[in-house]
């Protein structure tokens, strides 16, 4: 939801300058909601946040009112911002439109991907196979290379599916539920194999194995909701 500088330019755009402030102060409020840096119904006061991050009142306020429409900030009337709450209903909510929509955009992708797609899973898995997500043999959070990888090795999946809208929001969907993988802690998956699970995900892609293809993505992503979902419970997140 960035906004860029051609809009900002734009008869009643935002001044160029303010933008970027806008733009700077929005990625660091966001990854600090999303790493559990910022916890769930944490108030926001734009005065604190000023002082915190160095920006002005203006752009601070513009980034929350981003967030908030990306459902990682909630803004109540005469009290003001906080950060979204978190529940295991809303988790177990993103892990079934994540499969259904992601499922979707998969199919579009394997069906519409030309060469060029295929290259870039090739590459992208490549980058993450390299990295250990975390020192092995312990439970300890992913290093910010390998989320970074391996965000874009999942994004490279559905970059061949033609509508922007479907990948924006499952990018979108993508960093709330990190946000669920974040506050639920360290986590380690002893019985299960992630490196082959993203080898055999991405050659049931390359292959044009739709049905294969995102038969192994949902199973990946609820072999990881088991884990997530048993420590999220076990923490101050409650059922409703």
């Amino acid at each position: 939801m960035r906004l860029s500088r051609d809009e900002a330019n734009e008869p009643g755009g935002l001044d160029p300058i303010a933008e970027s402030l806008t733009t700077q102060v929005y990625n660091r409020l966001r990854g600090d909601v999303i790493t559990g840096l910022l916890r769930p119904e944490l108030k926001l006061k734009v005065d604190a946040l000023r002082r915190h991050y160095g920006f002005g009142a203006s752009p601070i306020r513009e980034a929350l009112s981003l967030l908030t429409s990306e459902g990682l900030v909630e803004r109540h009337e005469q009290r003001g911002f906080r950060v979204a709450k978190a529940s295991l209903a809303e988790f177990d909510d993103i892990l079934e439109i994540r499969c259904w929509l992601e499922a979707r955009a998969l199919m579009e992708a394997i069906e519409c991907g030309d060469r060029q797609w295929e290259n870039a899973i090739v590459l992208s898995h490549h980058h993450l196979a390299r990295l250990a997500r975390a020192p092995a043999g312990v439970a300890a959070e992913p290093t910010p290379e390998w989320e970074l990888r391996h965000k874009a090795f999942h994004m490279s999946l559905l970059a061949g599916c033609r509508s922007p809208t479907l990948r924006r929001f499952a990018d979108q969907l993508y960093d709330r539920n990190v946000r669920y993988r974040r506050l639920a802690g360290p986590v380690s998956y002893p019985p299960r194999n992630v490196a082959e699970e993203h080898a055999e995900l991405a050659s049931a892609a390359i292959d044009r194995d739709a049905d294969l293809a995102v038969a192994r993505l949902v199973a990946h992503y609820r072999k990881t909701s088991e884990f997530l979902r048993s420590a999220l419970a076990s923490s101050t997140l409650h059922a409703v």
